[in-house]
């Protein structure tokens, strides 16, 4: 047999979404209901996510960027204020902040969870500091409990980045719940996916009503089309019932498959442990690891290795910082941990 005659390797993909019968049936439903836009099923599917979080309020929109650029209208940030933002996150945390006019306030990150370092936000609030976005890194959470006594000292709203964290929790209470707002995301490489979406958690009424009204054209009802009275400046950020069949087929699955993404990280864990080239940021007992990242030296060895063996994995974003958007003078800015784990950090199949 020759090289050409040789089997192609089978390939092991770093992550891939599964769909069952029931998203199939309430697609059909909703096909057949001939109503796709933001009606019962999206509205089903915010009330079984509340239940689940624990919160008061779900609000279903387009992205998680959309989430977090609507919480922060909600909440007032806009030209001349500063947000804390993670130098280690992707971009659209950046971006969202971005788009309301505000400027990006960049801030190291732990490197041991590989989130936002508290101490550094004491360090970078000012007085046009208005707002903290800590993002919970593959599962794992910034510590809230001192985020949220230094916002409440400085007077400063908080709105989570909880893209990657849903179901983790922090000292017994959900990610996502414990900011003004907490913002998560439906996109393909999360636990749950529609292709795209997101969704806002919040215990606040007024924020309720509020980012209701910003998703829809400042209605706070159902819009018509027609005759509708506008009470305020607002947007189209509708999520549909299209994607809510999807959405929530995935949620009623949503155990089973965090109960793998667990097994996966541990037996990661328990492999390389004992393996000095490498590190796995710690998972603690309450956090659900959705992908699993690794810290090595030589990461495009290693990347470039595992491909040949028909493994997929991801390298981590860019630190903001690094993008053209977001360029610091990096003789009056430093984010040394942020520069250094960003290029050694990579996700393994974690699906």
């Amino acid at each position: 047999m020759t090289s050409l005659d040789k089997p192609e390797r089978e390939k092991l993909p770093w992550w891939e979404p599964v769909f069952g019968s029931e998203e199939k049936d309430l697609l059909e439903q909703v096909i057949d209901s001939t109503f796709l836009n933001d009606g019962r099923i999206v509205k089903r599917l915010e009330s079984e996510l509340a239940d689940m979080l624990e919160c008061a309020h779900v609000i279903a929109v387009t992205s998680g960027t959309a989430a977090i650029y609507l919480s922060l209208k909600a909440l007032g940030i806009g030209i001349n204020d500063e947000v804390i933002v993670p130098a280690m996150t992707y971009i659209a945390t950046a971006n969202a902040v971005s788009m309301t006019g505000a400027r990006v306030k960049l801030v190291d990150v732990s490197p041991e969870s590989l989130c936002i370092d508290v101490n550094r936000i004491k360090e970078a609030v000012n007085s046009r500091t208005k707002a903290i976005i800590p993002v919970h890194i593959s599962g794992r959470g910034a510590n809230m409990k001192k985020i949220m006594a230094l916002a409440g000292e400085k007077n400063l709203v908080v709105i989570e980045d909880a893209a990657e964290a849903l179901k983790s929790r922090h000292q017994g209470k959900y990610l996502g719940t414990w900011g003004h707002t907490g913002c998560f995301s439906l996109s393909p490489f999360k636990a749950i996916t529609s292709g795209q979406g997101g969704f806002i958690t919040t215990n606040s009424d007024t924020l309720h009503q509020k980012l209701r009204k910003l998703k829809n054209q400042g209605l706070l009802g159902p819009a018509t089309g027609g005759a509708d009275f506008h009470e305020e400046i607002g947007f189209n950020f509708k999520y549909t019932d299209l994607q809510a069949a999807v959405s929530l087929g995935q949620l009623h699955d949503l155990e089973r498959r965090l109960k793998r993404m667990r097994q996966i990280y541990d037996l990661y864990h328990q492999q390389l442990k004992d393996c000095p080239q490498v590190r796995l940021p710690a998972c603690q007992p309450q956090e659900v690891q959705l992908w699993t990242d690794m810290l090595v030296e030589d990461r495009r060895g290693l990347a470039q290795f595992l491909g040949e063996q028909g493994i997929d994995c991801r390298p981590f974003w860019y630190p903001i910082h690094d993008e053209p958007p977001y360029q610091v003078d990096r003789a009056v800015q430093h984010f040394p941990i942020s520069s250094k784990i960003a290029y050694q950090a990579l996700w393994l199949p974690s699906a």
